[in-house]
Formats: structure tokens, C-alpha cells, sequence
């Protein structure tokens, strides 16, 4: 669970907007490329680049892989119903062994849990509902929905 609302937010001026702006757009962008951009020395952005680092701003880089591209072309997205809330943290370990759960969290609303699940097909979906979730002590139900195309994705707007 995420507990960094309760800190006070950090200080971030226009440069450290402008970095971000940029190096979300492109993590692998040289640094000295993004002090042309900003107008400040490569030792300015590395410094700076550090402090967000350290603030929990951001948090290192990632290469990001295309599901479709290694043959996971099921999406979906479940909401779980669990019998008592005092089954939210063994439900959340057991899903947690399921590799294709690929996101998982804990919600408002309708549904205790809700996570996002990568397959390669549809009969893998199946298979990891029937075999896995099924048998996870806790969950009472869930509910599925098979995502048919993600229309966009997008970082949080630096403003």
C-alpha cells in the first residue's frame, strides 16, 4: 500500500518540471541533451535528476515491454469480492504468486481488490481463474472484463 500521501509534498520549481516533462517523455534522453533543452550545465541536470531520485519524485527508469509483441494478447481486468476483510492481506500474498497478475489494487466501491492480468489467450484467462484464483481461501467472487484495445496510456501531467 502506498503511505506517501501522508508526507508533505516536495518542492519542485519550473527547471524540475521542465526535466520532467522530458525525461518522462524519454528516459534514455542524455543528460546533456536535457541541459539544452533547460539552458543549464549537464551537472545541473544530473544534480537535479539525483534530488528527485531521492525525493521519491521519480524512481529510476524502466524499459517498458509490449505485451502483444511476446504473444500476451488477453487483457483483463478483475474485481474481487472477498468474504471478510480480514482475507485482504493472504488474498493479496496469493495473487501475488500469479505471475500474469501484472497489477493489483486495493480499492473503494464495488470490489475489495482489483487487478490487471496479461495472458496469451483467452483459454490462459480461463485457465488461471479455474486453476488458481479459484482455490485462493478468501475470495467470495469476482467479476471480468476482457480489455478489446487500450486506447492511451499516459504519465501524470507535470504542470
Amino acid at each position: 500500500m502506498n503511505k506517501e500521501n501522508t508526507n508533505p509534498l516536495p518542492q519542485i520549481d519550473e527547471l524540475d518540471e521542465k526535466i520532467l516533462r522530458l525525461i518522462t517523455k524519454n528516459a534514455r534522453i542524455p543528460f546533456l541533451e536535457v541541459a539544452r533543452e533547460c539552458g543549464v550545465s549537464g551537472a545541473a541536470i544530473h544534480q537535479r535528476v539525483q534530488r528527485l531520485l531521492n525525493l521519491g519524485v521519480v524512481s529510476g527508469s524502466e524499459f517498458i515491454v509490449n505485451p502483444s509483441k511476446l504473444g500476451y494478447n488477453t487483457c483483463a481486468y478483475m474485481g474481487l469480492f472477498l468474504e471478510k476483510a480480514k482475507f485482504h492481506a493472504p488474498v493479496v500474498e496469493a495473487l501475488s504468486k500469479i505471475p500474469e497478475i501484472v497489477e493489483c489494487h486495493y480499492t473503494t466501491g464495488s470490489y475489495a481488490i482489483f487487478v490487471k492480468i496479461q495472458t496469451k489467450t483467452n483459454n490462459d484467462l480461463k485457465r488461471i481463474i479455474d486453476e488458481e484464483m479459484q482455490d485462493i481461501e478468501g475470495i467470495a467472487r469476482t467479476e471480468t472484463f476482457i480489455s478489446l484495445e487500450m486506447e492511451f496510456k499516459r504519465q501524470v501531467p507535470i504542470k
